[in-house]
């Protein structure tokens, strides 16, 4: 499916284009002696989103994730470079922009618990401007494509925040935007609710919407996202389908091994080892669990173990790389 649809991509003309996108900021450090100091969040960006594509933007806490995708729906002015949604400039084409775009952001403000779900909606369809006459099958539709049909009469105060997750889609899908920013969707949900929240996000692009999507969860990212990009202090440092930056790790092994009372000292001589490319130390389970990427071709687990001496050492086990090793080691 990935394949075909990236074909067609190919032909389609870019429906969100970023190019050198940049946003500098002035902040105030010190305590006794106060000082303006200018941040630079995002730093030459640039990318391209097709029609119908659900594109991935990852990164860490900070790398400009959300400042990039607030630039795109207007909440902030770009510092340099430019960026169109739909053809409109973000900067002076606002007020259009906003009217073809929705944003739906993770957390559980934004909705009027003491309003059922369908209330909800049909006072956001009144501030989103929905003609009377096709607001009510607008959200029949839309409860049928959440997944709330049936429970959008309850009080928004008694759904899980999965279904609450939900219900932002739908609020946010009101207006029938054709391009559709998702910040964080499914953060704080738990696992059945995500669930369903990622089949929700599926549909969108089946729906003909065009979605960016930022998610800290690696699975996540690589079930639902046509392509990637993975944004580090400010900059984009790779992009591609989720199948070409796990091939951009290399064609070799994971070693993961279950450590007690390692130190720094002994990772950093796995670290040195040839044919070794990347070392993470991982907190798993009230565990430490060394994570070793090793190049093709190269067998090391005996003299990883005998570089650990003097540390207990637990289970030992080799996979293939996953879209989160490549993260690591594009962020680190």
């Amino acid at each position: 499916m990935r394949l075909s649809r990236s074909l067609a991509y190919a032909r389609n003309v870019a429906v969100v284009e970023v190019e050198e996108l940049a946003r500098t900021y002035r902040t105030s450090t010190g305590i006794l002696r106060r000082r303006t100091v200018e941040v630079e969040a995002v730093r030459g960006v640039s990318f391209e989103i097709a029609k119908g594509e659900l594109f991935g933007l990852l990164g860490p806490n900070g790398a400009g994730k959300t400042t990039t995708i607030k630039m795109l729906i207007t909440l902030l002015l770009p510092t340099a470079g430019t960026a169109r949604v739909l053809g409109l400039d973000v900067a002076r084409n606002a007020r259009e922009v906003r009217k073809r775009i929705g944003y739906v952001f993770g957390g559980d403000r934004g909705l009027y618990e003491r309003l059922s779900g369908l209330d909800n909606l049909r006072y956001f369809a009144e501030l989103y401007g929905v003609e009377p006459r096709v607001q009510k099958l607008r959200i029949q539709e839309l409860l049928q494509l959440v997944g709330l049909a049936g429970r959008e009469r309850e009080k928004v105060e008694g759904y899980s925040r999965g279904m609450r997750q939900r219900l932002h889609i739908a609020r946010g899908l009101l207006h029938d935007p054709e391009v559709v920013f998702l910040d964080e969707p499914t953060i704080g949900v738990d696992p059945v609710g995500a669930r369903e929240l990622r089949a929700t996000i599926a549909a969108l692009t089946d729906a003909g919407k065009t979605v960016l999507l930022t998610t800290h969860y690696m699975f996540e990212a690589d079930a639902l996202c046509d392509r990637i990009a993975v944004i580090a202090q400010g900059r984009i440092v790779a992009q591609g389908t989720p199948q070409a930056l796990k091939a951009g790790v290399g064609e070799g092994t994971v070693v993961e091994i279950e450590v007690y009372g390692i130190e720094d000292a002994v990772v950093e001589r796995v670290r040195a080892l040839d044919g070794v490319s990347n070392v993470g130390l991982e907190a798993r389970d009230q565990k430490q669990v060394l994570v070793v990427q090793t190049l093709p071709g190269r067998e090391l687990v005996h003299a990883i173990l005998g570089h650990l001496h003097g540390s207990e050492v637990g289970r030992v086990s080799s996979r293939e790389p996953t879209l989160e090793d490549a993260y690591v080691a594009l962020v680190e």
